[in-house]
């Protein structure tokens, strides 16, 4: 792979990194805002959903955007969705305020998720795009892990409007980090063909350190083959069914333990900056988790993985929901179970970029990860109204924990196409150019 196609996957590293803080800024907050504001479990669990709302609109609307106009735009589009969203956060007042903006902050969150996915793919050679694309997706638990440690360090001197000040100033930094160093997909450019797309290609070719091409790869006419619909047709249906139905269970499982685990330690007696350190460590364990699943989708199939590290999220959960108020305990527990439910959405990115052809799969990433979100709304409320009505950890860990057993049932009857890690393997014509390297 070239500098620049190494430049470009980092990036998407990056980006994903600034996603994770974004939001989980949230969740390092809502000790200090249910404190400020005397707000109850129910309505508190209300409020760690509303990004993901805007999640899931960004990641179904936005991802069409992607396929449509083009990668790099949209991901600048969607940097400033979320710098405005997190500044306007430490303005507000009342839940109606700030439930507003996480919605809007939400919508470029989705929305970068989306297109990462598909440009860590197109950037990546063939033999390398499982583990590119896990790479891209470990960056979450890593923002998490760093933004974390500085949000802890915050809260011990400042309120936790200080958490979204941190947000807003990362964000606003990597607005012309991807404006400088990534280039529009070449992948894109060969099946959309804009005006002007031979010596853009040749351009990014250049930068590449590959020969210029002399004319634009022969494309099927519209509209058979280019519609972002597509993930709708006989051929891509089952997938995306199976693919959104296995993310939607999963991330019930993910999103509990991601949203609750900093209240769940302070209610053990903890403080604040304690339960952001827990916090962190569970992405610690996601963030390795993420890694060596990423290594080994170099030898062995990502479907296979994806199955095993979903079954075992389930029992780290459950462990989880036995465990005594014990900070050393809590942090081990909470980092292994970070390691298999963050293990598990790595393997369902990189099954995303494996499944869907170029010209849908920022659209079909999109639409799994964006109908999936529904889970991820629902887990916080559905464990916030459980824990009000006076149900024990334990058990709402063990209903919560399900989602990932259902989830690797549902992906075993998925079909992929031959995934053959580190073997030589043919691509089209319009995707080799952006593959090479």
């Amino acid at each position: 792979m070239s500098r620049l196609q190494i430049i470009a996957v980092a990036m998407t590293f990056v980006l994903n990194a600034l996603d994770g803080f974004d939001v989980l800024s949230i969740s390092f907050a809502s000790p200090g805002i249910a404190a400020e504001w005397g707000i109850n479990r129910a309505a508190l669990g209300i409020v760690l959903s509303m990004e993901l709302i805007g999640m899931a609109l960004g990641s179904v609307l936005l991802g069409g955007v992607a396929d449509r106009f083009g990668r790099r735009k949209t991901m600048l589009g969607c940097l400033v969705a979320m710098a405005g969203g997190m500044f306007m956060a430490t303005t507000v007042t009342g839940l109606v305020d700030l439930s507003v903006w996480r919605v809007i902050t939400g919508l470029g969150i989705g929305g970068m998720l989306a297109t990462i996915n598909a440009t860590a793919a197109e950037f990546s050679n063939e033999r390398r795009k499982h583990l590119c694309v896990c790479l891209m997706a470990i960056g979450y638990p890593v923002g998490v892990v760093f933004g974390g440690t500085i949000a802890a360090q915050l809260l011990e001197t400042y309120d936790w409007r200080s958490v979204f000040y941190l947000g807003t100033t990362m964000t606003a930094l990597c607005i012309p980090l991807v404006y400088f160093l990534i280039p529009e997909s070449v992948h894109w450019l060969a099946y959309k063909q804009p005006e002007g797309a031979l010596e853009r290609i040749n351009h990014t070719l250049k930068r590449m350190g590959h020969a210029a091409i002399s004319a634009l790869p022969a494309m099927p006419s519209k509209p058979a083959g280019r519609r972002v619909s597509d993930i709708f047709s006989p051929a891509l249906l089952a997938t995306t069914v199976i693919v959104t139905l296995a993310y939607f269970l999963h991330v019930t499982t993910f999103y509990f333990i991601i949203k609750w685990v900093p209240k769940i330690v302070v209610d053990m007696g903890f403080m604040a900056s304690s339960a952001a350190s827990v916090l962190v460590w569970a992405n610690v364990g996601g963030a390795t988790g993420g890694a060596v699943l990423g290594v080994l989708t170099l030898r062995y199939n990502v479907k296979a993985l994806t199955v095993a590290v979903l079954a075992l999220s389930t029992v780290m959960i459950v462990i989880f929901g036995h465990t005594p108020p014990d900070l050393t305990k809590l942090s081990l527990i909470c980092a292994a179970a970070g390691f298999f439910t963050n293990a598990g959405i790595v393997g369902l990115y990189a099954i995303f970029a494996h499944a869907y052809p170029t010209h849908v799969r920022a659209s079909g990433t999109g639409f799994a990860v964006g109908m999936g979100r529904g889970g991820s709304v629902l887990a916080p409320i559905v464990a916030g109204f459980l824990f009000e009505a006076g149900v024990t950890l334990s058990t709402v860990s063990i209903l919560m924990g399900l989602g990932s057993t259902l989830a690797a049932g549902i992906l075993l009857l998925l079909k992929l196409s031959p995934d053959q890690p580190g073997a030589p393997q043919p691509a089209p014509t319009p995707q080799s150019s952006g593959s090479a390297g």
